[in-house]
């Protein structure tokens, strides 16, 4: 017995031991978020961030904001000027009323740009450094295109003009970028590094070149069947009084409902095609 226990602990002792491994949990990683909470969260992240109006200088969005300041001037005086004309009490309140709508739509779009504008004017530009992910002049942003890169935090992407783009090689390579704090918009794109490879230009395809208008096709859409329903009905004869001003709002409603019906049917048509275009859309 005795030596069958000592070969049996001699042969034990030969064996390789299984190593244990620790499984180590990643740290700070958040919990997966409803999809509406999580959408939610990104529709305030790029309001905060400016909105339509992101990557752009904020010198641009000061203009757009004086130039849409004006316009919204003019549909009030326009507004005003229908109360006096129309010749009934209560329809002539609708007419008035229903050019407060592209004021509405252009506070909503551009308040936020252009009180960031404001700030980006008074602070210093950051500096971001980071290896060169991808880069293309294709972008949903009007006349900007886009530049993917590699920091401590993460992959980052920045809306940048097309004109900055053009230092950018085909190869991986280190930038520097100046940006904008609020806007994040991109100043200046330096390269350090050897531009080994040449970057080949990217046509724009053209149901992305149609995506990049419709946030600002569609609210001016909407406003103007809302406004020409509205108006025309009111210029109508009708009786009694809260019949005719009834059917002015429900004329307005009714087109500015077909508008959206169309351009939603025909932006979801143009999702389609761009997001089959996604897998050659980085270089």
């Amino acid at each position: 017995m005795g030596k069958k226990k000592v070969q049996a602990q001699s042969r034990n002792m030969r064996q390789p031991q299984a190593r244990q491994v620790r499984q180590v949990r990643p740290r700070n990683v958040p919990a997966p978020a409803a999809g509406g909470g999580d959408q939610r969260k990104q529709r305030e992240r790029y309001v905060q961030a400016g909105g339509m109006l992101q990557g752009y200088s904020p010198e641009t969005v000061l203009r757009i904001g004086y130039i849409a300041g004006a316009a919204a001037l003019a549909c009030i005086l326009i507004g005003v000027g229908l109360f006096f004309v129309v010749p009934y009490q209560l329809t002539r309140v609708v007419a008035a009323a229903v050019w407060l709508v592209p004021v509405i739509f252009g506070l909503s779009f551009i308040v936020s740009g252009f009180r960031l504008a404001l700030q980006d004017r008074k602070l210093e530009p950051r500096v971001v450094q980071g290896q060169l992910v991808g880069a293309s002049e294709v972008s949903t942003s009007l006349g900007l295109g886009m530049l993917m890169i590699k920091t401590r935090g993460g992959n980052e992407q920045y809306l940048v003009s097309p004109e900055r783009l053009s230092k950018i090689p085909g190869n991986q390579v280190n930038v520097i970028l100046t940006v904008t704090p609020k806007l994040r918009h991109v100043r200046s794109v330096a390269v350090i590094g050897p531009r080994v490879v040449g970057r080949p230009d990217q046509p724009i395809p053209p149901a992305l070149r149609r995506i990049r208008l419709m946030p600002i096709v569609t609210p001016a859409a909407l406003a103007a069947a809302a406004i020409v329903g509205v108006v025309v009905v009111a210029l109508v004869p009708l009786r009694p009084e809260f019949v005719h001003a009834a059917a002015a709002a429900g004329a307005g409603a009714v087109l500015a409902g077909i508008v959206f019906g169309v351009t939603y049917l025909y932006q979801r048509r143009l999702l389609d095609q761009v997001q089959a275009l996604m897998p050659g859309g980085m270089r």
